[in-house]
């Protein structure tokens, strides 16, 4: 899919720590979004389509995932980005529509980049590579302490935690303090939302955010 079109829809991209409510919230606004007369495709990372599930199941579930390095890490994550970009969002956007998806580029720039240490630059320019020009019109970001995360992802009632869910304290500590940094250095195009609130508050704040910085 050729990404020099220019699109007439919009990205939004929801960002966050283990257990900070991304699926909901997504959900909360694409109903919102769908209400307006908007029309909504979600997707997620990694994933989004059959590759990128199937490279989803690398990175969260092989055996041997926690022997896995950075880079390469990095790197898958970035390959199902490139293909759900080229394959789901870019086409939507040209079509007009609203498209949400759980985690993008940020997630690389926060997890790999300062969580695992990775140099920021060679980071920045594998996510440049996989998305093109298609950037997110807004990122929301979710806030939570690290130790509610952890405690959100022990109380889950499904599978047993995942290969991303059983990193240790140190490492969501970073996560936090990454995108706490992002929603500082962009401030154009991210809205930080406190986490710990009501969940319909939540989704009041990002849908009221949203209408203002789309001009909905």
């Amino acid at each position: 899919m050729p990404l020099n079109v220019k699109p007439t829809g919009r990205l939004i991209s929801f960002e966050g720590s283990e257990g900070s409510g991304k699926s909901t919230q997504i959900s909360l606004l694409a109903a919102h979004l769908h209400k307006a007369g908007k029309e909504v495709v979600t997707t997620r990372e990694p994933g989004g389509t059959e590759i990128g599930e199937q490279i989803r199941n690398i990175i969260v579930h092989n055996s041997k995932g926690d022997e896995m390095c950075p880079e390469t890490e990095l790197l898958l994550f970035t390959a199902a980005r490139a293909q759900v970009v080229r394959e789901v969002i870019a086409p939507a956007l040209i079509e007009g529509k609203y498209v949400i998806s759980d985690r993008y580029l940020d997630s690389s720039t926060v997890y790999q980049g300062i969580a695992r240490n990775l140099a920021a630059g060679p980071v920045a320019d594998i996510n440049r590579f996989a998305i093109g020009n298609v950037m997110p019109d807004v990122t929301v970001i979710i806030d939570v302490p690290t130790e509610v995360s952890m405690n959100r992802i022990k109380q889950r009632s499904t599978d047993l935690p995942d290969r991303m869910e059983r990193e240790n304290i140190d490492f969501y500590h970073k996560v936090r303090e990454g995108y706490l940094l992002l929603a500082k250095n962009m401030p154009e195009r991210v809205i930080l939302v406190d986490g710990t609130k009501p969940v319909a508050k939540v989704a009041q704040t990002i849908w009221e955010h949203v209408q203002l910085r789309l001009g909905d």
